[in-house]
């Protein structure tokens, strides 16, 4: 099956063949049915996004209220997801992957709503990620955004001192935003 579980509930690697010939390549990237297999439950995506970054350049950890289906369509990302759900068994935990252009993976991402996405252009050129989500953006939508750099999710980015942008600058770590989570008492 081309739909994979990980180690944190709710995040999901699509995999698909890739069928290539001197022309180029051409690859299905989901089918819904195999995602909603997966996860036990409908989903549904109502608007397409389309990000581009140059290099070095750090997005996230940004969690909206709604689900995620990611891709690099162009270049290379590292997509690392956390789970920054209190009451999820995998709090604070995080998964990377090396999306794109080789030595990336072509594979797409689902990522449940709740778990925070973040991903860094990496290479000389640019990288074009797409996110499909399950609702339509609005003004006065509240997300959680955590630190890129929080020590308690102690992701290995490939640069010290990104690109972000100014709220990226100003994300609380995860013990700012729950100082009281029984995580913190066994560290």
């Amino acid at each position: 099956m081309p739909v994979e579980t990980t180690a944190i509930e709710g995040l999901l690697v699509v995999r698909w063949d890739t069928h290539g010939d001197d022309r180029g390549f051409f690859r299905q990237t989901y089918q819904r049915h195999e995602i909603e297999e997966a996860l036990g439950r409908q989903i549904n995506f109502v608007q397409g996004n389309h990000s581009r970054s140059g290099p070095g350049v750090l997005r996230g950890f940004h969690a909206e209220p709604w689900d995620k289906l990611v891709y690099a369509a162009n270049g290379r990302v590292l997509a690392v997801i956390a789970d920054i759900r209190p009451d999820s068994r995998t709090f604070a935990q995080t998964l990377s992957f090396h999306l794109g252009d080789p030595p990336g993976e072509r594979i797409r991402l689902f990522i449940t709503e709740g778990l925070a996405n973040s991903f860094m252009a990496e290479g000389d050129g640019v990288a074009d990620y797409l996110y499909d989500v399950g609702d339509y953006w609005r003004p006065d939508v509240t997300k959680r955004s955590v630190a890129w750099d929080d020590p308690d999710l102690a992701v290995q980015w490939p640069v010290s001192d990104p690109t972000l942008s100014a709220a990226d600058q100003a994300n609380p770590t995860l013990r700012q935003m729950f100082p009281h989570h029984p995580r913190w008492s066994s560290s």
